[in-house]
């Protein structure tokens, strides 16, 4: 009798009914989602092996960067091989039976509740920080005080029980959050064959202009940036930063870019290149999973 092999699995940060959790399901509906209680522990079991890749939230269009994210993907040996956009629709839930007029304090992840700062504000909510929004959802159900409320996705709620007091809770309707995708080995691709995103991680020499001068490449050879993110060692004395630009290292351009890059770094480092989304040129429609 043969036995029947499970679904490689997709590590995601979160409980299940987590927006990381939606975004496995609509980018990747052929993997069969893990909950991973923190970030740190989502990279390492893609590690360790017990999972194929994980789905990292790493901007959000309201909130900006997912700063803890950024120190992993730059220390851990992961490769970035995918992005996904996806649209954050923020509901407002609360316990059945309880008056929405009652509520005095919410609940969510500090990104969810940056999001929706404007509204919390407007109603006088006092904002509570959580690890997880779907854990959020979760914790308001085990506590049962009619006076908390929080803020989470509608199919955290539905599967809770709670009641959706207002939908589209976020500040603004362009809420959308990039996610990439990290796995063990990089993807291989046809160079020819675009657009692409590429990634690294660089530490720049101690010397004035060192930065400038070293993202000159791009700009005379005609390589997009797209993302740079600093860093600062403990010291605070060497500065190390993330970018990501348009294109493939194999282009002339990219290849060009990246060598003058190198006479004013002391270390770079790549961290994977990856087909670019269709979002960033406007042209994906973003659905939500409800």
């Amino acid at each position: 009798m043969t036995e029947l092999r499970a679904r490689p699995r997709i590590a995601y940060q979160g409980e299940p009914g987590a927006y990381s959790h939606a975004a496995c399901r609509e980018a990747r509906p052929d993997l069969e989602p893990l909950a991973c209680p923190t970030f740190e522990e989502a990279f390492e079991v893609v590690v360790s092996g017990g999972a194929s890749c994980a789905m990292i939230p790493v901007d959000n269009s309201l909130g900006g960067r997912i700063a803890p994210v950024h120190h992993l993907l730059r220390d851990s040996d992961l490769h970035i091989v995918a992005e996904h956009f996806h649209r954050v629709r923020h509901c407002l839930l609360s316990l059945p039976g309880a008056d929405p007029d009652c509520i005095r304090r919410v609940k969510s992840h500090p990104q969810a509740l940056l999001q929706c700062r404007g509204r919390i504000r407007a109603l006088d909510l006092e904002p509570v920080e959580c690890f997880d929004t779907a854990g959020a959802a979760r914790e308001i159900v085990e506590e049962g005080d009619p006076e908390v409320a929080a803020i989470a996705s509608r199919i955290a709620g539905e599967s809770l029980g709670l009641v959706i007091v207002k939908e589209g809770f976020e500040d603004h309707a362009n809420n959308v959050t990039r996610f990439v995708v990290m796995s063990r080995e990089p993807v291989d691709l046809d160079p020819q064959v675009g657009p692409f995103v590429t990634a690294y991680v660089f530490a720049v020499k101690s010397v004035p202009a060192a930065l400038y001068k070293g993202l000159g490449g791009f700009a005379t050879n005609g390589v997009n940036l797209a993302k740079l993110e600093s860093y600062l060692d403990a010291s605070f004395s060497v500065a190390e930063f993330y970018i990501e630009f348009e294109g493939h290292p194999e282009s002339a351009a990219v290849r060009n870019a990246i060598e003058e890059l190198g006479f004013f770094s002391t270390s770079l480092n790549w961290l994977g290149t990856w087909p670019a989304d269709p979002f960033r040129g406007g042209a994906k429609e973003l659905r939500m999973i409800e």
